[in-house]
């Protein structure tokens, strides 16, 4: 059930509706937005009398949400959802954000080059692994701790936004530390005692769709972040496991558009662990832009040739450079700005 309040509505009544639901031993969990505020009723809402709650000061309405995910759906929330990084980055709104670096820290230098070519480009979030999954025990793993430190000093120096995979709910702490944007990879989507732990951190989540996941178990992974209490939660499309074989994954750029149909949540799109070839990228990158999506992450290295991770797919900072130019008057067309 989600309760909405009237635009009327003051904050002792919403307290008094909070407090109903709280005596029925179930969880509400407030959305407030600039028009309203709705509060989502976790549990077993049938014992509440929702005639009753309708007659209650400043409820406007009672209903019932039919989809399983009830707190990322639109019928929930009706306006999108604008999540603030820091120092006023925020994905969602009227800007389109980018966030690009190289797919794994591996020393400070290529960190450091990266940053300073895609800073100057126009993102303003740097990407980087510090703790990298791979699908072979042999293959370089991250630097761990030692490489969230050389990704913070180098956010801190170019004064960018920082964004890194957590892999494991006991590394949760240690990484929020260090970075301002928690990302759980497509290998994690459905690690749900890791997206419960970080519905209790106080950070928003890029949380990337499963290699074989269906837009609806997407959702529901997000409504484990939501439904713990951390509503700050961006959706990233990396593209899906098919029969193809001239890509590393099909870039499924249907569910932007039907992220915003179904859900108030940000979405973001990964073309490069999608396309795995430099030459793909850029527009797949353009197209993620044209058909909506609120930004795009992806790979920048200035010596791909020596990367550690994922140098076959990373682009050059020129060819990045080239792909924001060409990215700025598709936003302008969607009265968007990059």
């Amino acid at each position: 059930m989600i309760i909405v309040m009237k635009k009327t509505a003051t904050d002792d009544e919403i307290k008094t509706i909070i407090a109903e639901i709280k005596d029925n031993d179930l969880k509400p969990m407030p959305l407030y937005g600039t028009e309203r505020t709705v509060i989502a009723v976790i549990g077993d809402e049938r014992i509440l009398d929702k005639q009753h709650i309708k007659s209650m000061p400043g409820v406007s309405d009672a209903m019932l949400v039919l989809p399983p995910y009830k707190l990322v759906s639109r019928e929930t929330k009706f306006e999108d959802t604008i999540v603030t990084v820091k120092d006023g980055i925020k994905i969602g709104g009227k800007e389109i954000q980018i966030m690009a670096g190289p797919c794994a820290v591996e020393n400070y230098e290529f960190v450091s080059q990266a940053a300073k070519a895609c800073k100057k480009s126009g993102a303003k979030i740097l990407r980087g692994g510090a703790f990298k999954p791979r699908t072979g025990p042999y293959s370089f793993q991250g630097l761990g701790e030692e490489g969230l430190k050389i990704l913070q000093q180098v956010g801190k120096e170019e004064n960018m936004a920082t964004v890194t995979e957590v892999l494991n709910p006991k590394d949760i702490e240690l990484v929020a530390q260090y970075t301002d944007i928690l990302q759980v990879g497509a290998r994690n989507m459905q690690n749900f005692n890791l997206l419960e732990e970080l519905g209790k951190v106080d950070k928003p989540v890029l949380l990337k769709r499963g290699m074989s996941a269906k837009i609806k178990e997407w959702l529901l992974a997000a409504e484990y972040i939501m439904s713990n209490g951390n509503p700050n939660v961006i959706m990233c499309e990396r593209g899906i496991r098919t029969f193809e074989q001239e890509i590393r994954s099909t870039l499924a750029l249907t569910s932007v558009p039907i992220i915003k149909k179904l859900s108030h949540l940000p979405i973001i799109v990964d073309p490069s662990h999608s396309a795995g070839k430099p030459y793909l990228i850029p527009p797949m990158a353009k197209a993620a832009i044209a058909c909506g999506a609120d930004g795009i992450i992806v790979e920048v290295h200035p010596k791909p040739e020596e990367a550690l991770c994922d140098g076959q797919q990373a682009l050059l900072p020129d060819i990045f450079d080239t792909m924001m130019q060409e990215i700025k008057p598709i936003a302008k067309v969607l009265g968007r700005v990059l």
